[in-house]
């Protein structure tokens, strides 16, 4: 724990891999996210978590690309678990199934942040470059039948911001425990992505 001469850190943002299906336009992960190695496993990153504890955070957000195409999530869920963390998975929710999905909340993930793009098919696949959108809302079901804390997140820009009331109506239906309306934001992979 701190001995109180540095501030706590509270929250960890672990980002397993840049591999993703999706192709948004917006994103701010590697396009060429094979010339950037992924460089830890499973037990790399428990040891990771495990001296993150000790540092007193309490809240790992398992994010990426996309955290579910890494080979040893469970594994990384596990771990943070029982180093007394929060796991949080912020996932796009394509690659996700009900049964991988119980799996990982059995290991001890606790929460899930779903993105969404827009309320239509049209505007989804416009924004994310592939036809995902009803999968994205069988994992927020999934997520919320199991029992598990739901946050959806949509980053707003030009193609979706007429869509905001449409979102807050879906989240009421999808009984999302939090709705996350996200600026467009171009620094890092972003700024070199955004052509």
């Amino acid at each position: 724990m701190s001995d109180g001469t540095v501030p706590r850190p509270w929250n960890l943002v672990a980002e397993l891999t840049y591999r993703c299906p999706l192709r948004c336009v917006y994103c701010s992960n590697p396009i060429a996210f094979r010339d950037v190695p992924e460089r830890l496993d499973g037990a790399a990153w428990g040891d990771v978590l495990v001296q993150a504890a000790a540092l007193g955070v309490v809240h790992v957000g398992l994010t990426g690309g996309e955290p579910t195409l890494h080979p040893d999530l469970a594994e990384i869920v596990g771990v943070a678990a029982g180093a007394g963390l929060h796991p949080h998975l912020v996932t796009a929710g394509t690659t996700l199934s009900r049964e991988r999905l119980e799996a990982l909340r059995d290991a001890g993930l606790r929460s899930v942040q779903v993105s969404l793009q827009d309320v239509t098919a049209e505007g989804s696949d416009l924004i994310a470059g592939r036809a995902w959108l009803e999968r994205k809302l069988a994992c927020a079901r999934a997520v919320r039948a199991l029992g598990l804390h739901l946050t959806l997140n949509v980053v707003l820009h030009r193609h979706n911001l007429g869509q905001v009331r449409d979102l807050i109506a879906l989240a009421r239906e999808l009984d999302a425990d939090r709705l996350e309306l996200a600026n467009t934001q171009y620094h890092g992979w972003a700024l070199r992505n955004r052509a």
